[in-house]
């Protein structure tokens, strides 16, 4: 790493924190898409000598650590103000609103800004409410929302999305006849008909990383 940087003590505070989450090293290299050894050999083999810039950031996010404590800067900068919405996104059948009212800032990491290459001003927060999409989120989850991407592809992705008034988090794709939008736990209820209008996708849940 570079001069300066105490390796044994970032790999220690590494493995102590996913501890303290009930995290396995496997399954943080899988929320920077790594491969599921990436980080045990960070830690035991002290491959590679450092985390990348965009690893680094995501970990930090993850488990709630400043980026100095894997290695970033010491003089961590402070963070980027997004919108925080004042709805919550229903993952149940839906949230009766009707306007996205901004009640206040949210603060996120700039390193995590830049490493979901999100563009300030094109940020929200939100709250997940329900257990539809359970596993994945959970109620009273926050969720970074890119309100700039509001074209699904083929390939399911969570989404913010607005139904006849009901804004919800739902899994959508694009299909022939439209988008398909669907819930991620079986034992949902079955997503309102309606008109759907896209929010944003969903990019990060905040807090621990699943």
């Amino acid at each position: 790493m570079a001069r300066g940087v105490d390796n044994e003590g970032v790999r220690a505070r590494l493995v102590e924190r996913a501890e303290q989450y009930g995290l396995s090293l496997a399954s943080l290299s899988a929320t920077i898409r790594r491969n599921p050894a990436y980080l045990q050999q960070f830690v035991a083999r002290g491959t590679p000598r450092r985390l990348a810039e965009r690893d680094r950031a995501v970990l930090a996010a993850a488990l709630d650590l400043p980026e100095s404590a894997l290695g970033g800067p010491g003089n961590d900068r402070a963070g980027i103000a997004v919108d925080r919405l004042a709805v919550e996104a229903s993952a149940g059948p839906g949230s009766d609103v009707d306007a996205e009212d901004r009640t206040g800032e949210a603060y996120l990491d700039p390193g995590l800004v830049r490493a979901l290459k999100l563009r300030p001003g094109s940020v929200a927060v939100i709250r997940v409410r329900g257990t539809s999409m359970e596993p994945g989120l959970r109620d009273g989850d926050e969720v970074v929302v890119d309100t700039a991407d509001t074209r699904p592809g083929r390939q399911a992705r969570v989404f913010v999305v607005r139904i006849d008034g009901g804004l919800m988090i739902k899994r959508v794709a694009a299909g022939r006849a439209g988008l398909i939008v669907r819930s991620d736990n079986p034992a949902a209820d079955p997503v309102p008909d309606g008109e759907v209008t896209v929010i944003g996708r969903a990019v990060w849940r905040m807090g621990p990383a699943l």
